[in-house]
């Protein structure tokens, strides 16, 4: 089941069937149940015939007064990525016991208001000369701790600030545009597969300038654990957004620049694709 946020309501799609209803996103999202509910309420409406323009024009980021928060060195790569670009500064180390403790790394990424959805366009910063698409599965989670749904996340990195220090990381992942989530919110019964694969693609000038892609299987910590960090000491009244960690990293020699396209797959979520400015 796929959920929507879009300009005319929120579009939910079951079994390649619509239906479109007015309800309120927070209070609508928020529910500890959402999959047998989100069934229970559709069982009684009648599905719309024409979505197509809803999908390609109309779709909104899937927030509404969450928060988005982050998970760091999560995967090796994320964690070797960190290490070489701190490794001058001192912070390289750092990194290392990070992936190996039991406590995560977790950080505010961003509000709704500096988010973007899908066809939106991210920023770079002005200030930095090294910036890259971090392609992360994303947990919708509920008031209570509770895992709901899944979509796909854009951690957008200047990897020159965070590696000049690592109380900087702030900077580097917390600006205008920083964020980028959608299309949908994505609700199971059960938990995705660890076969379920991340693809990132970079488009320049119409061409492929990168591929990657990883399963996450990969991931070293459990997506419970994570929530269950995150939720210590600390509310979200309206439930939360949690980027749970990129895999996939392009190398060092690497920056993304104005007009270039990031495409991210995650199946059965979907795609999101967004522009540089």
């Amino acid at each position: 089941m796929k959920i929507y946020k879009t300009i005319k309501g929120i579009l939910i799609e079951e079994k390649d069937r619509f239906f479109l209803v007015q309800n309120d996103w927070d209070g609508f999202i928020n529910n500890d149940n959402l999959f047998s509910g989100v069934l229970s309420l559709i069982k009684n409406l009648e599905p719309i015939p024409d979505v197509g323009d809803i999908l390609k024009n109309e779709l909104l980021p899937p927030i509404g007064s969450q928060e988005i928060w982050a998970s760091g060195v999560t995967y090796m790569r994320s964690k070797s990525a960190r290490m070489e670009e701190s490794k001058d500064a001192g912070g390289g180390d750092f990194y290392d016991k990070v992936y190996e403790a039991e406590r995560p790394e977790l950080f505010f990424k961003s509000t709704a208001y500096r988010s973007v959805g899908p066809g939106e366009k991210v920023r770079i910063r002005k200030d930095s000369t090294w910036n890259v698409p971090e392609p992360e599965l994303t947990l919708m989670i509920s008031s209570s701790g509770k895992i709901i749904g899944y979509t796909i996340g854009n951690d957008m990195s200047s990897r020159d600030i965070e590696g000049q220090n690592p109380l900087y990381l702030p900077q580097a992942k917390t600006y205008d545009g920083s964020a980028a989530i959608g299309p949908c919110i994505y609700v199971t019964e059960k938990p995705l597969l660890p076969t379920v694969r991340i693809e990132l693609e970079i488009i320049r000038n119409g061409k492929s300038v990168y591929t990657g892609d990883v399963n996450i299987s990969q991931i070293k910590r459990k997506f419970t654990d994570l929530a269950e960090f995150l939720f210590r000491e600390t509310g979200f009244p309206a439930g939360c957004l949690l980027m749970t960690g990129t895999g996939i990293v392009p190398p060092n020699d690497f920056t993304l620049a104005s007009g270039d396209v990031v495409k991210i797959r995650i199946e059965p979520i979907g795609e999101l694709v967004n522009e540089v400015e």
